[in-house]
């Protein structure tokens, strides 16, 4: 890309957050072609016809089956693909859906009522609304086609102010919703953590002791209908920098995640991920693959736009290691480390963790690099 090209790329970044409006206000204005800082040449169009791949069903996990069936089911969908859907997972049908429609009506208000939330500060503040940067190209920004809210619950340091600060400025409803989802999260979110433990064959404490897990971030993304949808993305492929993730969505779709075809990336194909009503979407994230040492596969996955009349909204609530020490080290558990399979990763501290994924994008390469006798 010419340099004037990439500080024209530039000047329109400053110009779209200046305007604190996000992809939505695209919308709102008519927009009619999508903005050179969205365009991706790779940006995938919905397959056309299906392939074996396509063809793949997310894994859907029973919550209400005998402890060992749930178990098991887990065990084998976090080990193949990585994802699977939870069903009977005792979160109230209205909580899910209150929480759902409080993230679109977010979105939905007025821009002069949202644009006041608009922060680029990835970790400040209880609250934030933007639209965050997928990544360099040729080094020029390129946007994703989604805006997102951003709420932190915690963990609140000294001078971080009052935890619901920013929540108090949201209408009374909807903060009630977001909120009682959280909770809500919070039970479901320990006895998932519990359940994969005891799919890694540890016991059902073992990773609660070694951690202390906590679902401290909530992502509310919105994904606004494109005139050309098959120019831009709602997300690039990336993996999760979490232990798990736990995703509620509604039924518009657009998730895909990757299936390898003979391991090393060749036929590897993107598997649409159909949203089950009423269920919550699970997947393993880095921490979780590390601390495993690989028994379990944290997937490579993204969100293709799909319509240009209606709008996507989802609710992802990332879990993990809550609390650490910035010198607490990150590593594969002693007792799944044997002669026969040796420690795959290195430890490392959280901090290196995140440097990696701010140096190496949000794909498998950054947690690649923590791996023993790893050439990067």
């Amino acid at each position: 890309m010419a340099a004037a090209e990439v500080h024209d790329a530039a000047a329109a970044l400053v110009a779209f957050h200046e305007s604190r409006a996000g992809v939505r206000g695209l919308v709102e204005s008519g927009v009619t072609t999508v903005p050179p800082i969205f365009l991706t040449p790779t940006a995938p169009p919905p397959p056309q016809q299906e392939s074996p791949a396509a063809a793949f069903a997310i894994p859907v996990v029973d919550l209400s089956l005998p402890r060992p069936d749930a178990v098991a089911l887990i065990r084998a969908a976090a080990r193949s693909c990585g994802f699977f859907h939870a069903t009977n997972h005792g979160v109230p049908a209205g909580t899910l859906a209150a929480a759902v429609s409080a993230a679109r009506a977010f979105h939905e208000q007025p821009r002069a009522a949202r644009s006041a939330f608009y922060s680029l500060e990835p970790g400040g503040g209880a609250v934030a609304y933007s639209t965050l940067p997928n990544a360099q190209r040729a080094g020029a920004p390129l946007l994703p086609w989604r805006d997102s809210f951003r709420i932190r619950f915690g963990p609140w340091e000294e001078g971080d102010g009052e935890p619901e600060l920013g929540l108090g400025r949201l209408p009374a409803a909807w903060r009630d919703a977001l909120r009682e989802y959280h909770r809500a999260l919070a039970g479901f979110g320990k006895e998932m953590v519990g359940l994969l433990s005891e799919a890694l064959g540890v016991g059902a404490e073992r990773l609660e002791e070694a951690m202390r897990v906590e679902g401290w971030l909530m992502a509310c993304h919105y994904y606004p209908p494109c005139p050309e949808p098959a120019r831009v993305v709602g997300s690039l492929e990336h993996t999760d920098p979490s232990l798990f993730t736990v995703l509620a969505q509604d039924g518009i779709g657009g998730l895909q995640v990757r299936r390898d075809g003979d391991g090393d990336g060749d036929g590897a194909e993107w598997v649409d991920v159909a949203p089950v009503p009423g269920a919550l979407l699970v997947n393993v994230g880095d921490v979780l693959k590390v601390v495993s040492n690989d028994e379990l596969k944290s997937v490579e996955h993204r969100v293709v736009i799909k319509s240009t009349q209606d709008a996507r909204v989802s609710i992802a609530l990332f879990f993990n290691p809550a609390n650490r020490d910035k010198s607490d080290l990150l590593g594969p558990l002693p007792e799944l480390v044997t002669p026969e399979k040796p420690a795959l990763y290195r430890s490392f501290t959280l901090p290196e963790f995140i440097s990696s994924r701010r140096e190496y994008g949000h794909s498998r390469s950054s947690i690649e690099r923590f791996k023993v006798n790893s050439s990067q």
